[in-house]
């Protein structure tokens, strides 16, 4: 999960481009570039951190143009919080691009045996975004016959594209001297969605992740790239787009709307918001039907993204709704941590219970998902701190069981509380009283609700349908293997550096 921005202006586009990597916030924060094109020169600044601390006054001055790209990024299974990784990525043959992207290449290691051995280009991080750029710039290279391009051999170049690539990407992309590239993937996992706006200079256009970055900075929402689909927005403000690829379906990945996204964006023509009430709304059905045993004398949700769907099941079921926990707003979210020590300890930093919500009262708590299970367990540890009498817990979606592949950093079974267990298993583990969860049916029904043109999901986590049909139990090993590696040589890293710390001190 990252987020990408694109910006073909009339004026200026830094302060656009930092406005709207702002919005987009949420959907990484570990690091965050910006790339600007003046002519056929780039300007780039990227580094780790929040955009906030990335940019700094001397930063934004320096990033000339009216046209550019932002990313902001967290990292996932095979990646690392090295600066090399900050997205933007750039190349400059045959022509120079600078690349932003979300979600991630299931067949990133035989790309880039190819790259190397085929395309003699080098990559040279462990990032599969970089990866991506070198197919892209390989694939310019075969379909221009000169030094000039156009858009039609751009979208050739986008098509070789699709058919190497393998997985989930939306990219956003600048080619020096020719404009803006955005496209997505044949089935359209991760989001991509752009508008315009018209100022006293022309019309300008704006690609975003989520329609939230649009929104904030006065564009007007045209619609979703639709899967396969690239569009090319030249210097000139001219837009072109193509279908680019032999076989698309819309498969949206549903934990966008559970948990990702802004509840104020739009995906796929669905209120995100939307759902998340439709969510809330079947969860009180299902609870009405198991749970009557039950006394609840209040429902809690547990800020942020799961507000919606307890408000909406408080209201069906009849019960008060209150708020129980405070959020500490700057801290980051525990689910993108890296590091199963660092979510722990950021719980209660970013939470607290406050006890006269609690106190004797038997408890509702909602959430938007399990996963790991290590926010769940200290929060109802919380809430029984604070007084509460009995807590019981409702899942806004299904247990999350299998890895996800396609951008999400929940690479690994061993990793997922629910992994062979059943709910009642899962309740005794994070010390709850009761525990329900979300149907998947009703979970995909409470997206297609808001939109009766979705009927496909990306639903991999919950029931191990990888919808590009490309992942193995093979591919599954090797990725839980190089992930218990990866964590290995992290915490020998962690130990090296505390014992030269303790050397230098003594």
């Amino acid at each position: 999960m990252c987020g990408i921005l694109g910006i073909v202006a009339k004026s200026p586009a830094n302060q656009l481009l930092y406005d709207g990597l702002l919005m987009l916030q949420h959907r990484g924060q570990d690091a965050g570039g910006i790339v600007t094109a003046q002519g056929s020169t780039f300007h780039m600044h990227k580094g780790l951190g929040m955009v906030r601390d990335v940019f700094r006054t001397r930063n934004m001055r320096a990033l000339l143009g009216n046209m550019g790209i932002g990313h902001v990024r967290y990292p996932t299974a095979g990646s690392s919080r090295s600066p090399a990784e900050a997205q933007p990525f750039y190349v400059n043959s045959p022509f120079g691009i600078v690349l932003g992207h979300n979600g991630n290449l299931t067949n990133a290691e035989q790309l880039n045996q190819e790259l190397f051995r085929t395309d003699l280009r080098h990559v040279n991080t462990h990032s599969d975004s970089e990866v991506l750029l070198n197919v892209l710039a390989h694939e310019l290279q075969e379909s221009t016959r000169n030094c000039h391009l156009d858009p039609d051999i751009i979208f050739r170049a986008v098509s070789g594209v699709h058919k190497r690539c393998q997985g989930a990407y939306a990219v956003v992309a600048m080619i020096a001297g020719y404009g803006l590239l955005a496209f997505r993937d044949p089935f359209g996992i991760r989001p991509l969605v752009f508008g315009s706006i018209e100022t006293d200079q022309g019309e300008e256009y704006m690609v975003a992740s989520e329609s939230v970055a649009l929104d904030t900075l006065g564009f007007k929402l045209i619609r979703d790239v639709a899967p396969g689909e690239a569009i090319f927005i030249d210097e000139a403000g001219h837009f072109h787009n193509k279908q680019c690829a032999e076989r698309t379906t819309l498969n949206p990945c549903i934990f966008e709307y559970v948990y990702l996204a802004r509840p104020d964006s739009m995906i796929d023509g669905v209120s995100v918001y939307e759902t998340r009430l439709n969510m809330g709304e079947s969860l009180a059905e299902k609870i009405k039907q198991n749970m009557q045993h039950l006394d609840i004398d209040v429902v809690i949700p547990i800020p942020e993204s799961s507000r919606p769907s307890a408000l909406q099941l408080a209201n069906h079921l009849g019960i008060k709704f209150r708020e129980g926990f405070v959020k500490n707003r700057y801290v980051g979210r525990t689910f993108i941590m890296p590091g199963q020590q660092q979510r722990r300890k950021s719980v209660r930093q970013k939470l607290n219970a406050m006890s006269i919500e609690f106190k004797g009262k038997n408890v509702l708590l909602v959430d938007d998902s399990i996963v790991r299970g290590t926010t769940s367990r200290e929060i109802v540890q919380m809430a029984r701190d604070a007084g509460a009498n009995k807590i019981y817990f409702a899942s806004a979606s299904p247990p999350v069981r299998f890895p996800n592949v396609y951008g999400i950093d929940m690479p690994t079974r061993q990793e997922l509380i629910a992994t062979e267990r059943d709910p009642d298993e899962i309740c005794h583990e994070i010390s709850a009283d009761y525990l329900v969860f979300q149907d998947l049916n009703a979970l995909t029904q409470s997206v297609s609700k808001a939109n009766p043109a979705l009927t496909r999901f990306e639903t991999s986590c919950f029931n191990g349908n990888y919808i590009t049909g490309t992942i193995t139990f093979e591919y599954l090993n090797a990725l839980e293997a190089r992930r218990h590696a990866e964590h290995a040589e992290s915490q020998s890293g962690s130990r090296t550096r505390l014992d030269l710390s303790l050397a230098v001190s003594e």
